[in-house]
């Protein structure tokens, strides 16, 4: 027990939406333990959001609640839910376990060793697939998270599941060749684009463009006008 964190709640009898909404805006997060039985045996309470931050920052799988001051009950996190905008809790949901008995849960992934790997080193991107693995243990067994090391990983190269050794007293739950834990990817080339000379286009009086006469070649005006100058020299 001195392992794990302890996490002091208040029993909560207030119910609906405005309820819920008065709770958070004084700083308080409703919750709900569910016992053995499921919904038939469950608990709602409330705790200080800045205490329940900190017991989940500690990252700890196996949580003691103390219900009002009750006797602490081993329990897991079943579900939270986030605000969208602050990224904060809102409302969580705990599982009461047995401590003899082993439990279905979910496992964050935790990646180790990225900027060692041989294929980031030659450029490759190392982009983590899987954040979380389904596995099977003992509430006592269960780890904060499943480290794994990438070092290794070469240029292209693809970590599946039946790559990584599952923690002592932990089943992984997922298909182990189906199941991508992180690739390394070689960055695509950007291509420049081409430049493109544009050509200058001559607008006359009335905003139509005009045709630049080739080299060589007159206007009708031009050939009006030297007409003209010819008459006059021989007058």
């Amino acid at each position: 027990m001195a392992d794990r964190p302890t996490l002091e709640v208040d029993g909560r009898t207030e119910r609906g939406t405005r309820a819920t909404r008065r709770l958070r805006r004084s700083g308080l997060v409703p919750g709900v333990v569910y016992g053995g039985r499921g919904q038939e045996d469950a608990t709602s309470f409330k705790v200080d959001a800045r205490v329940l931050r900190h017991v989940l920052v500690d990252g700890s799988a196996l949580i003691d609640l103390k219900v009002g001051g009750a006797t602490a009950l081993p329990v897991i996190v079943k579900d939270r839910q986030l605000d969208p905008v602050r990224d904060e809790v809102i409302h969580i949901d705990l599982l009461e376990v047995r401590l003899d008995e082993k439990i279905q849960t979910q496992v964050g992934v935790q990646i180790e060793g990225v900027e060692e790997a041989p294929g980031v080193k030659e450029g490759g991107v190392l982009e983590q697939v899987s954040h979380q693995l389904n596995v099977e243990a003992l509430p006592t067994d269960i780890p904060e998270a499943i480290v794994i090391d990438a070092s290794g990983m070469e240029i292209a190269a693809t970590m599946h599941l039946s790559e990584v050794t599952a923690p002592a007293g932990v089943e992984f739950l997922d298909d182990l060749d189906e199941t991508i834990i992180a690739t390394v990817v070689v960055p695509t080339e950007v291509e420049e684009p081409e430049e493109i000379e544009e050509e200058t286009v001559l607008v006359g009086e009335d905003g139509e463009p005009i045709q630049a006469p080739e080299e060589g070649e007159e206007t009708a005006e031009g050939e009006g006008e030297s007409a003209a100058e010819e008459a006059e020299e021989s007058e």
